[in-house]
């Protein structure tokens, strides 16, 4: 490949208006890519996102091979009393395992809002209106993904991480891999799953493998064609979600196939060129990005020639720039259900002291509630600390700066695409925070008051 086509990519990439935070392309079982946009780093964990549903995938495919299910089989039919609905719909009845595969179990829009409601989130599931005839609408639905990882478990008396640990990932050298439990003690399937790049790159080779390792097929071949191939069409607002849908991937244009995951997590085969294009980002249009893959790598893997711009001398996120306004020292207290914040200190050298505290209200974390930690921002360069308020501990930045006369401490969850800004004006004893997140699934800015 055109070492010159290579880095006009990066260099494109680079100027969107996507952050990219990690890039890795195989080709022919190489990597003639490998980069990392200070500070985050290729072989840190990083959150998946949906991405983890191919992975899903990938475990009901071994069922398969062991003859433990079927795609043919009835979703009520691995579900007792406890968790079934007392009376049974036709629709619900008719719902098979490919059904959850494919995101055609029937209901009108995406379960997962309504599973998060509850510590029973299989028996919500089961107890929701299934509108439509399974088999006849494509619904995008995270909670399909979570009741194939509950089926997973009720077969096999394990996980879905445990089941796939020997399976898969320690194959695969990704013995790094975390994935987030529900409150009712199931790994979550359609999300909450965090590997490196690297790892995820060899995930990447392993589909172009069609299931082959290292001498071993630990996914069967027919599982691989058949989860990547297009099995129903759909019809989203963005022509690479138009393709049409698999078991738990997506097609896309000029005959890829990908998993992908929110704010711009990517795995990308691209299997005519037997290649492999891995990005982690916090990614505002994530069809942006592809269009960008198109526009300027496509070519390289075909020969062509195309744009020729000039990349970066160096990747990097910078810190941002200015000296923090200084502080009188004084502390002002918040309530840490909302945005997990306790108390902040601003002092007079310009630095601010912020405390998080785990509420009863995070259900994502196993650090118990009240568990506080002290984190300091500064001006300068990005300042590096442990995140300990999550299970397992994380790697963040932190910087001070100033905008006209507020404070304003950047925190970068590095292990995240999450970045959140909090601009601080002190008020005699009271503090308003402006709070503002680059990418979430709810609200993006709201204002703190200190009590």
């Amino acid at each position: 490949m055109s070492a010159t086509a290579l880095d006009s990519f990066v260099a494109a990439l680079d100027a969107s208006d996507q952050e990219i935070q990690t890039l890795m392309l195989l080709r022919h079982g190489h990597v003639v890519l490998a980069e990392e946009w200070t500070p985050y780093r290729l072989r840190d964990r990083h959150l998946l996102f949906s991405v983890s549903k191919s992975f899903t995938s990938m475990g009901i495919g071994l069922l398969v091979e062991d003859g433990k299910l079927s795609v043919d089989d009835k979703v009520v039919s691995f579900f007792d009393a406890d968790d079934l609905p007392d009376k049974i719909s036709d629709n619900l009845a008719a719902m098979e395992i490919r059904h959850l595969l494919t995101m055609t179990t029937g209901h009108s829009q995406d379960t997962v809002e309504a599973l998060s409601r509850d510590r029973r989130m299989v028996r919500i599931f089961l107890d929701l209106e299934v509108e439509h005839e399974p088999g006849t609408v494509f619904v995008y639905n995270t909670g399909a993904t979570y009741l194939l990882s509950a089926i997973l478990q009720k077969i096999t008396g394990e996980t879905l991480l445990d089941y796939l640990r020997p399976r898969l990932f320690e194959p695969l050298g990704a013995s790094e891999a975390t994935w987030e439990i529900s409150r009712e003690g199931i790994t979550k399937g359609g999300w909450g799953l965090s590997l490196s790049t690297e790892s995820l790159a060899r995930f990447g080779q392993l589909l172009l493998q069609r299931g082959s390792w290292d001498g071993q097929q630990l996914v069967p071949a027919s599982w691989i064609d058949a989860a990547t191939s297009k099995q129903v069409p759909n019809n989203q607002d963005n022509p690479d979600w138009q393709q049409g849908y698999g078991y738990q991937f997506w097609r896309s244009r000029h005959d890829t196939y990908r998993g992908d995951g929110a704010f711009g997590q990517y795995c990308l085969i691209f299997p005519e060129h037997d290649a492999a294009l891995i990005i982690t980002s916090a990614s505002p249009d994530m069809q942006a990005t592809l269009d960008v893959v198109w526009e300027h790598l496509l070519p390289a893997l075909q020969a062509e020639s195309g744009a020729d711009l000039a990349r970066p001398a160096k990747l990097e996120i910078p810190a941002p720039a200015g000296k923090a306004p200084s502080g009188d020292g004084r502390t002002y207290r918040f309530d840490p259900s909302v945005a997990s914040l306790s108390a902040v200190r601003l002092d007079p050298d310009g630095t601010g002291t912020f405390t998080f505290e785990v509420s009863s209200h995070d259900f994502d974390t196993t650090v118990p509630p009240g568990t506080t930690q002290d984190v300091v921002c500064a001006p300068g360069d990005w300042r590096e600390l442990t995140d300990d308020l999550v299970d397992p501990p994380q790697r963040m930045v932190t910087n001070a700066s100033t905008d006209n006369d507020a404070f304003v401490a950047t925190f970068r969850y590095l292990e995240t695409p999450y970045v959140a800004t909090f601009t601080c004006r002190p008020d005699g004893d009271s503090l308003t925070i402006d709070v503002r997140y680059n990418v979430s699934f709810g609200p993006t800015e709201f204002t703190l008051h200190s009590l």
